[in-house]
């Protein structure tokens, strides 16, 4: 079965990393299915059955984002507010349509991991800082894995440093 990745970054011409990521997975169609959300929808107004019927359509769903003020891109969080309702997604009646896929995060950092650590520069973890999202997939049902983090490119803008993460990437998207 492919494996859903959704991608929320509202300037991917200018990415590095995630823009590599997501040329590496369209590489192989036959296991990864990129849908990015900023070019399916420049003005930001979501199709909620489109995306519904595209969430239903795997088993397993990465939601790939650049970690913007200690969160994600603001059209993700559009998007859990509009695709994952009530009905749909939790409640008596919904059937929990994400119940049982597999979900995980794949997040891009600017700073160094040190910084993310209870005696670092930010006090909290990248787990910390994305509790929401797992308390949200859990709510649904959601089997959610823990994120795959890329850290330090902020310094570490070589191509070798951005080569590296390809491998580390697919690795962790396959192991789900």
């Amino acid at each position: 079965m492919k494996t859903l990745v959704i991608v929320t970054h509202p300037t991917m011409d200018e990415s590095l990393i995630n823009k590599r990521w997501v040329e590496e997975l369209n590489k192989f169609p036959e296991k990864y299915v990129v849908h990015e959300l900023y070019k399916s929808y420049p003005d930001e107004i979501l199709d909620i059955k489109k995306e519904q019927e595209l969430v239903e359509a795997y088993d397993k769903i990465i939601f790939q984002f650049p970690f913007y003020w200690f969160s994600s891109p603001s059209l993700l969080k559009k998007w859990f507010d509009g695709v994952l309702l009530h009905g749909w997604a939790y409640g008596s009646k919904s059937g929990y349509k994400v119940g049982g896929k597999k979900v995980a995060l794949a997040i891009s950092a600017g700073v160094d991991d040190e910084d993310f650590r209870a005696d670092g520069k930010y006090r909290h973890t990248v787990i910390e800082f994305t509790r929401p999202f797992e308390l949200s997939f859990e709510y649904i049902k959601a089997d959610y894995q823990k994120p795959f983090v890329y850290y330090g490119l902020e310094h570490n803008v070589s191509k070798e440093w951005i080569e590296r993460s390809v491998p580390l990437y697919l690795d962790f998207i396959d192991r789900l």
